[in-house]
């Protein structure tokens, strides 16, 4: 059998991360490729694993790496395929191994998670995978779902069980708790002007609507369908959700935000597809890409580098071009600048 998904290590002192990954993958049943290979000491080794992996079916990469980190990178000049990036700890706290990661030149993004967090990206794997696949599509669902139970469940484990004189545990108590339904307001969906989309584009703040607009002139010229829409999830709660719960046909969603970065965290509570991040710079000057990487386990944001809205289209094309040979050529052409978008 072609494993679907390869895990490669820059260092076998890796494993503990990659076990994250493989954990998942067994759950969710999808099969894998374990390699160790180092973009510096074995260079030739990684060319030869990702083209011949690629060429043999792999549909998704996944690069573990520390310190310089330049793994996922040198595994992305290799495959028209998406590869995600996991910064693991080894000094500084992983950050430096983040930075190296994430910040990648156009045309080659990195879909990259959580600093150690192996398991988000077997989940951010399996959603690429679960667009072309329904079967994997509906694990994943079932897997969201046991992650939010165990954070309900933790009320009973934790909260119930501690004793305080002014502490009213039965108030509002999870476990009697009605959560209602989300309806959809058709209004909303009425307005859309791509509602059968297969890429939306949310932007939080007008002040990030060029990000869009460059994100946008890519996808138009890969031929890929999409929808944008700005709205901030803490100002307008009801119309944010209306719009994310309407776009039923999207397969890929895509938050550009800056300040708090709370559209990508609101869209992925939302919905079960994969979501690719867009860290901003605000008009002070800071950037929004920790908080928009550093994602809890079970719900994994597909970060690419700040402002970077042209390196989110080039990922969201590699990941439908999984099911797709004329976005694969297409790609390719980009990537060996034979084609200029």
């Amino acid at each position: 059998m072609t494993p679907k998904i390869m895990i490669i290590l820059g260092s076998a002192s890796d494993i503990a991360i990659a076990e994250k990954s493989m954990d998942i993958l067994d759950k969710l049943e999808i099969p894998y490729s374990l390699k160790i290979a180092s973009a510096h000491r074995t260079p030739n080794l990684v060319r030869e694993i990702v083209k011949q992996g690629t060429d043999a079916g792999i549909e998704v990469f996944i690069g573990i790496a520390g310190l310089a980190a330049h793994l996922p990178g040198s595994i992305a000049a290799y495959t028209p395929r998406p590869v995600i990036g996991v910064p693991v700890d080894v000094k500084t706290g992983g950050v430096d191994a983040l930075e190296s990661i994430v910040q990648m030149p156009y045309p080659s993004p990195i879909a990259t998670v959580g600093i150690d967090r192996g398991d988000n990206a077997a989940i951010l794997a399996a959603q690429f995978i679960g667009i072309h696949d329904e079967e994997v599509h509906k694990r994943v669902i079932a897997l969201r779902k046991e992650y939010a139970l165990k954070v309900k469940q933790s009320n009973e484990d934790v909260v119930q069980k501690i004793d305080r004189p002014f502490l009213e545990n039965d108030f509002l108590r999870i476990k009697n708790l009605k959560i209602n339904d989300i309806k959809i307001d058709e209004e909303v969906t009425k307005k859309c002007k791509n509602k059968d989309a297969e890429v939306v584009i949310i932007v939080g703040r007008q002040t990030d609507v060029g990000t869009a607009k460059k994100l946008g002139i890519i996808l138009e010229r890969l031929k890929i369908s999409y929808d944008t829409k700005v709205v901030c999830p803490i100002r307008s709660t009801n119309k944010f959700t209306n719009y994310v719960k309407s776009m039923k046909n999207a397969k890929i969603f895509i938050g550009i935000s800056s300040n708090s970065s709370q559209v990508t965290g609101g869209i992925v509570g939302l919905t079960a597809r994969p979501v690719i991040g867009v860290p901003c710079t605000n008009e002070n000057g800071d950037d929004y890409m920790l908080t928009t990487v550093s994602m809890p386990p079970g719900v994994p944001v597909a970060t690419v580098g700040i402002n970077n809205g042209k390196n989110a289209a080039v990922l969201a094309a590699e990941i439908l071009s999984i099911s797709n040979p004329q976005i694969v050529e297409l790609l390719e052409k980009l990537k060996d600048k034979k084609i200029n978008l």
